[in-house]
């Protein structure tokens, strides 16, 4: 499998000639979606989910949550698949599990909302915005480094947590290049300490697994 990852929080996965895309948002580039039969959206807010960007691209089957699913109206129902913690499915000759059912608080004040985490192949996570430790080993683990509802000590907590190979950060977009080496020192370190390789990846870089 070869992981892609662009600005932000979007991601693409290819193996075998084919591709999917999570959270192809407003923060991100279009590209990825070229070529990609599907998309996974952990979630509604509008850097994991940018609804334009979607519609120019009327072949992609899309699989999300109900609230997600909700904001698609314009999406054909037979490309759209609703999806919740525990379920499984096949997309673009992936095997993929979902994991989680809320985004991490950003105030108490706010209102909760939903977030489903991905599990790819059984060896790649993407929580989404949430800190969540599936219950089976991971290879490689998506970590945010940086958001509104994070601080570095609790990316460091979740890389120790789930304990992968392999963590790459994520969810960095807002970052520029003071925050970006920061991150690389801090939670890198600690990751290393751990018994985890981390790695950021320019956008449009990429690792095979």
């Amino acid at each position: 499998m070869r992981i892609l990852k662009y600005t932000h929080s979007l991601v693409r996965l290819e193996k075998s000639d084919r591709a999917l895309v999570i959270d192809p948002g407003s923060f991100s580039e279009e590209e990825p979606l070229d070529g990609a039969e599907a998309v996974l959206i952990t979630h509604e807010h509008t850097d994991h989910l940018d609804v334009d960007k979607l519609a120019r691209h009327p072949d992609l089957q899309i699989w999300t949550n109900a609230a997600v699913a909700s904001l698609l109206t314009d999406v054909d129902p037979d490309r759209l698949h609703v999806v919740a913690a525990g379920e499984h499915f096949t997309a673009a000759g992936f095997e993929v599990g979902v994991y989680g059912e809320l985004h991490e608080v950003i105030h108490p004040d706010l209102p909760p909302v939903p977030n489903i985490g991905f599990f790819v192949d059984d060896s790649f996570f993407h929580p989404g915005d949430a800190f969540t430790v599936p219950d089976r080993p991971v290879d490689t683990l998506m970590v945010p480094t940086s958001a509104p509802w994070l601080k570095s000590s609790e990316s460091i907590d979740y890389i120790r947590a789930v304990r992968p190979r392999l963590a790459v950060s994520v969810h960095d977009g807002l970052l520029n290049d003071i925050g970006l080496g920061l991150v690389d020192n801090l939670v890198g370190g600690m990751a290393e300490q751990a018994g985890s390789e981390f790695r950021r990846l320019a956008s449009g870089g990429s690792i095979d697994i």
